[in-house]
């Protein structure tokens, strides 16, 4: 028999926001995809459907292109967030 799960199941946070357009210029919401260190986080972690996480992948690449977000973090200073200026 299957086990069951002990957690509940996830949801894409960007559909319940009603969000049909993620913009790369928008740091706060692509920060909801993105772990400490700055890297984007996969669907099975954030529980985004394919076609929100398709674009929040395409609006990180362009945000990292355009220094919004930085492509990489000093591993010495990880304890402080990627995005604090």
């Amino acid at each position: 028999m299957a086990e069951r799960r002990k957690y509940g199941k996830k949801f894409c946070k960007y559909t319940e926001m009603k969000v049909d357009f993620i913009d790369y210029k928008n740091v706060e919401i692509l920060k909801l995809s993105m772990s400490e260190r700055g890297k984007i986080m996969p669907r099975r972690l954030t529980g985004n459907s394919k076609s929100s996480q398709e674009m929040v992948e395409n609006a990180i690449k362009r945000a990292r292109h355009m220094a919004l977000v930085p492509y990489i973090v000093n591993t010495k200073n990880v304890t402080e967030a990627a995005f604090s200026r």
